[in-house]
């Protein structure tokens, strides 16, 4: 299926029963949030879903399948597939799921590692029985027109210089691409942006790495988290802004955690896609207890910057920093 025929698909009105979504992780977890979607638009009430890890037991695909829906309502079953790899037992399973579909069930994989080495069996059956769709990285000569279709779809106004600027800039790097345009979206507000106006906001360093750092941190990247925070501390940056926009997300993530259903806690939150996978794993690493403790020490940290506490706060926030980065860093709290 290509791109047009996606976009129609999602328009539609009637889910498919299985979906296999592979390829670039960006790009494929976009698309299941978009299926995510149209199941919710469609009436489908309830969704489980499935880490299909090297510990998963298979028997759960063919418990979910038959189970009853507690409300007599239609069904997503959302299986994350570690590695793109089913394994035999994965690859019976979901060739039996896709023979003979459930009434009222969709099937969604997604699998964010691919190759054509990945196809099997099982994938042929999941493209003759629901929809399977590979999603490529841009070519090199799409990559311009990408950047600026994404900095549309988030209602930015762009002039193609400026376009041409920030392909430029993220170097055919999805995940950094769309960062940079949900940042821009945070700090163009309703302007139209030139390139001299691009360029001035992406120059704004302190706010731009007060993104990174968290983003950083969040994502398990304590080396690099550390050397931003190093950077704007040489730089003379004031920690106070840089600890309001920490809280911020420390309290995000508290949230996430505190959530009965994460999904339906990052839509409230608004979260694209790929932040959503951000906060997703970070909280994978560490029980809410944590985070916790983590928000209470940035909030120690602001009144230290605030001069309302006694300590050193650049060196608190660099204990916090690494703690967030690495859970079993965490000692540092203390």
């Amino acid at each position: 299926m290509n791109a047009g025929q996606w976009q129609k698909h999602l328009a539609g009105d009637r889910m498919a029963p299985v979906y296999l979504l592979a390829g670039e992780e960006l790009l494929v977890l976009e698309a299941a949030d978009a299926v995510r979607a149209m199941a919710r638009r469609l009436g489908y009430a309830e969704r489980e879903v499935l880490e299909a890890d090297s510990r998963f037991d298979w028997d759960d695909l063919a418990r979910a399948s038959a189970g009853l829906s507690l409300f007599a309502t239609q069904r997503l079953l959302d299986l994350r597939l570690a590695g793109g790899r089913a394994g035999k037992d994965g690859g019976a399973a979901i060739t039996e799921f896709a023979g003979n579909p459930p009434p009222d069930t969709t099937l969604l994989i997604t699998a964010t590692e691919w190759s054509s080495k990945h196809e099997a069996a099982w994938t042929k059956h999941v493209d003759q029985a629901g929809v399977q769709v590979v999603f490529n990285a841009p070519r090199p000569n799409e990559w311009v027109q990408w950047v600026g279709a994404r900095l549309a779809s988030r209602g930015l106004q762009v002039t193609p210089d400026a376009v041409a600027m920030l392909a430029e800039r993220v170097e055919g790097n999805l995940l950094a691409a769309a960062q940079e345009v949900d940042k821009l979206v945070v700090l163009a507000g309703d302007r139209r942006l030139d390139a001299p106006t691009l360029e001035s906001l992406v120059a704004d360093s302190a706010r731009f790495d007060a993104f990174k750092l968290t983003d950083a941190a969040f994502a398990g990247d304590g080396a690099r988290a550390l050397r931003i925070l190093a950077g704007l501390h040489a730089e003379g940056e004031e920690l106070i802004a840089l600890m309001g926009w920490m809280v911020n997300q420390l309290q995000l993530a508290l949230r996430l955690a505190n959530a009965r259903d994460f999904a339906a806690q990052a839509k409230a939150e608004r979260l694209w896609p790929a932040r959503e996978q951000l906060f997703r794993k970070a909280l994978r690493r560490a029980p809410r207890e944590h985070w916790m403790a983590c928000l209470a020490r940035a909030a120690r940290i602001d009144r230290m910057a605030k001069g309302r506490e006694q300590g050193h706060p650049w060196l608190e926030a660099e204990r916090l920093v690494a703690a967030i980065a690495e859970p079993r860093a965490a000692v540092a709290l203390a």
